[in-house]
C-alpha cells in the first residue's frame, strides 16, 4: 500500500509541475505576442512618419508631431535601406555602426519579418527592416530563465534532502547493528563461559563440539553487526576458498533436494574484501535463492573475471521475481516472504556498494529457469 501511494503521490506532483510550467509558457507566450503586435504597430508608424519627411513638396503635415514620433521609437531596432539596399538610416542598432554589421543586421531582420514598403512622392521605394526589441527577447526568454532557476532550486533541494535521508538511515543502521552485536555479544559470553566449564567436566566431546561450532557461528554473526556499524577493513584474498566455504555450510542447511555449486575457470581469483561481510553478501543471496526453490533445484555461482573486474553469478531455477519488483528487491522492508522483514538483500547491497565499492544488481529473471544475481568487484 505504501509503494502504491508513493506513486500515485509522485504522479501527481508530476502533473502540478507540467501544468505550472506549461501555465507559465502560455500566459508569457500569450503577453509576448501581445507585446509583437503594439510593436509592430509601433514600426509601421514609424515608417509612415519616415514618408512624411521625405514627401518634402507636402505642405500639410505637422513636422513636430512627425519629428515626435521619428524620435518616441526608443526600442524596436529598425534600419531603412533604399531599393539597391544601401542603407539610409537605422535606429536602436546596439552593435557597431559599420556597413558590414547593418548589413548583417538586415539579413537577420528579412528571415524574422517582410519589410514595410514605403513609396516615396518621386515613386522610388524605400524599406525599413525591424526585429523584436531587446523588451520583447527577455521576454520571450523570461520564463525559461525563471522554471531554470525554479528546477535548480527542487534539483538543489531534492539532494540535500537525499543526503539527510540517507544521513539519517546511515545512523538507524549503524545504531541497529552495534545494538544487534551488544544484545548477541552478551549471552554469548556467558554462553563460552558455561561451555569451558562442560569441557571442565568432561562431558561427552561430540556434545561439546557442536556447541562449540554454534557459538563460534553466533560469535561470527556479532562480529558482522558490528562491522556494519564502523568502516571496515579490506584486505586481498582470494575468493575461491571463501565462496567454497560459504557454498558448504549452506549445502548442510539446505534440502537434499537442492544442490549448490561453484563454477571458476581459475583456482585464484584475489579481490580486495571484508571477509566476514563478503561471506554474509554470499550467504544472504543464497538463502534467498533457496527460499525461491519450491522443492527440487539448484544453485550455481559462477565467478568470471578480467582485467580489472570480477563477476560473481548466483544462479538459482527458482520461481523468480517479476519485472515490475525487479528494482525494489534491493530496498529495505522488500520481501515476498509472510514473515520476512525485508533486510538480506537490501543489507547485500549496503555491503557491497558502500564498504567493498562495488556493484549488485538483478541481471536477468525466467521464472523457474533462471534468475541470476551478479556481484561486480573491482579487483
Amino acid at each position: 500500500m505504501e509503494l502504491k501511494s508513493s506513486g500515485h503521490t509522485s504522479k501527481l506532483l508530476v502533473l502540478l509541475a507540467f501544468c505550472i510550467v506549461a501555465t507559465t509558457l502560455w500566459y508569457t507566450n500569450n503577453l509576448a505576442n501581445k507585446l509583437k503586435i503594439e510593436e509592430q504597430k509601433k514600426v509601421a508608424l514609424w515608417a509612415k512618419a519616415t514618408k512624411e519627411l521625405s514627401d518634402m513638396n507636402n505642405s500639410n503635415y505637422d513636422v513636430g508631431f512627425v519629428f515626435e514620433v521619428v524620435n518616441n521609437n526608443t526600442t524596436v531596432p529598425v534600419i531603412q535601406v533604399n531599393e539597391l539596399g544601401d542603407i539610409i538610416a537605422h535606429r536602436n542598432i546596439n552593435k557597431p555602426h559599420t556597413e558590414d554589421e547593418l548589413q548583417k543586421q538586415v539579413k537577420l531582420m528579412k528571415r524574422k519579418y517582410l519589410p514595410i514598403e514605403i513609396e516615396l512622392i518621386n515613386g522610388t521605394k524605400e524599406y525599413i527592416y525591424y526585429k523584436d526589441s531587446r523588451l520583447l527577447q527577455n521576454l520571450k526568454n523570461f520564463p525559461f530563465f525563471i522554471l531554470s532557476i525554479i528546477a535548480a532550486f527542487i534539483i538543489i533541494a531534492y539532494f540535500a534532502f537525499s543526503n539527510a535521508r540517507i544521513a539519517e538511515q546511515n545512523k538507524v543502521w549503524t545504531g541497529m547493528a552495534k545494538e544487534s552485536a551488544h544484545q548477541i555479544g552478551t549471552p554469548l559470553s556467558s554462553l563460552l563461559g558455561w561451555l569451558e566449564y562442560l569441557k571442565e567436566n568432561k562431558i561427552e566431546q561430540s556434545v561439546t563440539s557442536e556447541i562449540e561450532k554454534d557459538l563460534s557461528r553466533l560469535s561470527v554473526i556479532a562480529s558482522r553487526f558490528s562491522k556494519i556499524g564502523s568502516l571496515p577493513k579490506l584486505n586481498k584474498i582470494n575468493l575461491i576458498p571463501v565462496l567454497d566455504s560459504s557454498i558448504n555450510y549452506m549445502q548442510k542447511r539446505a534440502s537434499s533436494k537442492i544442490s549448490i555449486r561453484l563454477i571458476s575457470n581459475s583456482p585464484q581469483v584475489n579481490a580486495k574484501i571484508n571477509l566476514d561481510l563478503f561471506e554474509w553478501v554470499i550467504e544472504n543471496i543464497i538463502k534467498n535463492s533457496m527460499d525461491a526453490i519450491n522443492e527440487t533445484g539448484k544453485i550455481v555461482v559462477k565467478i568470471i573475471e578480467n582485467k580489472k573486474t570480477i563477476f560473481i553469478d548466483i544462479i538459482d531455477n527458482g520461481r523468480g521475481v517479476k519485472k515490475t519488483l525487479s528494482k525494489q528487491i534491493f530496498e529495505p522492508g522488500f520481501t515476498s516472504k509472510k514473515r520476512g522483514w525485508g533486510l538480506g538483500l537490501s543489507l547485500v547491497k549496503r555491503i557491497i556498494k558502500d564498504y567493498h565499492k562495488g556493484d549488485v544488481s538483478l541481471l536477468k529473471s525466467t521464472p523457474n529457469q533462471e534468475t541470476i544475481i551478479r556481484i561486480v568487484l573491482n579487483k
